[in-house]
């Protein structure tokens, strides 16, 4: 049975449909999905703009209501769906119940947050007359989501919209539409009016860009690639929307002389190969003074080879498949470009057969690398890390300062100077000591600089300042 929409209340068959297919595990089809065209996201705007009145006006406890019964369920039901997220997704078990229940906690935050939705009423500097500032919702806001978080962005971006009163089209990757789905099912018995959420699966070029042109599209929220964000975002400003990026990312990791190895080591292969590579926030660039550069290389490499990249469900597996063929050859193709510019793959970084037919490589460390060097500077989203030598911290800042992209960064030292230095100079949004740079908390903003990202924070109360509008009003009563 085909996966079909879910526009204005209703399940709706597709233009097309597309087979999911388990990256661990080719001949595992997970089932068969709706692919909608630019006439049925046209349908999905206009149900969500007639739903925008009703639910706009809804009580706080209502949509609060709404947000606690998905959490709720999506606690309830983290290994079955965390499951079918590592089926589809490719991530191992651990972390996939891990994603699912991280999606349970953003909707009951949300829920909480539903009801917080404070004003301000402040004296006027007139005599006698008064100010008040009021959130009202944005309006429809369409969400463009990416492949490597099937549930949890859709979390992040879906339950903020809907607890601050916007009403919501969805459109998830094309290679994960069924963690969406999912949530689109609960979120269809949660109480909500039809039409407040509507969910439309297909390509980016049709669903993503009806999304981008339709004027009755307060806002867009996307995460994705930056060459893809540039252009929704020139898309959707062009008509005078709303627009909120997350995109690309190339974090640095500093491990001074003075750093706990083990820790270092920990974060630096933690944060980068673990999850195949796959975040945004990944640590892929490591940057180690002299003093402790070599033994973190040997390090890193004795604990990258006792790695074993396997079938997601399988016992034993530390990382998953690769996401897709796509995916797999861009990957061995930054190896070999690390190679022609002179860098030394020290281990790992070769197809790996397992007992079913998956997209498997083996993660891999590349040392005598540079910042110059291509594979250094440009995202790689695979289970690749580089390691780089700097003379001394204020050289392995600038190091680490010297991208385009700048969404994360850490540090492992034991110095508290080098630490606050650290924190007070780093280009990036979001800074790390001791920890790796991938790993974050849903009650803060997330979101970096550059161009990782574009507009306002994701996630914790800063979400407000995307999914609202301030309005200003004056008083003198006579």
């Amino acid at each position: 049975m085909t996966r079909q929409n879910f526009i204005n209340g209703a399940w709706v068959s597709g233009a097309g449909e597309t087979e999911n297919v388990n990256p661990s595990d080719l001949s595992d089809i997970i089932d068969v999905y709706a692919q909608a065209d630019a006439g049925q996201a046209g349908d999905a705007i206009a149900a969500a703009r007639a739903a925008l009145p009703g639910w706009r006006s809804a009580s706080p406890q209502a949509r609060a209501d709404a947000l606690d019964f998905v959490g709720t369920e999506l606690l309830a039901r983290k290994e079955e769906l965390g499951r079918l997220l590592s089926r589809e997704e490719g991530k191992i078990l651990a972390e996939g119940i891990g994603e699912v229940t991280r999606a349970g906690q953003v909707f009951k935050f949300y829920a909480q947050e539903a009801l917080r939705v404070a004003g301000e009423f402040v004296p006027s500097i007139r005599a006698g007359v008064t100010a008040d500032v009021r959130y009202e919702p944005v309006g429809v806001v369409g969400l463009i989501t990416p492949w490597n978080f099937p549930v949890a962005i859709p979390a992040w971006k879906a339950a903020p919209a809907l607890a601050y009163g916007n009403t919501v089209v969805l459109k998830p990757a094309e290679l994960t539409p069924a963690m969406a789905w999912a949530l689109t099912e609960i979120l269809s018995r949660s109480g909500i009016p039809d039409g407040v959420f509507n969910l439309v699966m297909g390509p980016g070029r049709v669903v993503g860009n009806t999304l981008c042109v339709s004027e009755d599209v307060d806002a867009v929220s996307f995460t994705g690639s930056v060459s893809t964000g540039q252009t929704v975002r020139e898309t959707v400003a062009t008509r005078g929307g709303k627009v909120q990026e997350e995109m690309g990312g190339k974090s640095p990791l500093i491990v001074l002389d003075d750093a706990d190895l083990e820790n270092a080591v920990g974060c630096a292969i933690g944060g980068s190969v673990i999850s195949t590579g796959q975040r945004c926030t990944s640590n892929t660039r490591i940057i180690a003074t002299p003093g402790i550069h070599d033994q973190l290389l040997d390090a890193m490499v004795q604990r990258t080879e006792a790695l074993r990249a396997g079938h997601a469900l399988a016992d034993g597996s530390d990382l998953g498949p690769v996401v897709d063929a796509r995916q797999l050859k861009v990957n061995e193709s930054y190896l070999q470009i690390a190679r022609d510019e002179g860098a030394e793959i020290m281990c790992g970084g070769e197809r790996v057969e397992r007992d079913t037919e998956g997209f498997f490589m083996s993660p891999s460390v590349i040392g005598q690398a540079t910042n110059q060097m291509r594979h250094v500077r440009e995202e790689i989203f695979g289970p690749v890390v580089s390691l780089l030598k700097a003379d001394d911290y204020d050289h392995a800042l600038a190091i680490a300062n010297d991208s385009d992209l700048a969404l994360s960064s850490g540090i492992c030292t034991r110095s508290l100077k080098h630490a606050e230095h650290f924190k007070a100079h780093s280009d990036s949004g979001m800074v790390m000591v001791n920890l790796p740079t991938a790993g974050v908390d849903y009650h803060v903003p997330f979101g970096g600089r550059k161009k990782s990202s574009y507009g306002s924070r994701e996630q914790g109360r800063a979400a407000r300042e995307f999914f609202t509008s301030s309005k200003t009003s004056y008083t003198l009563p006579v």
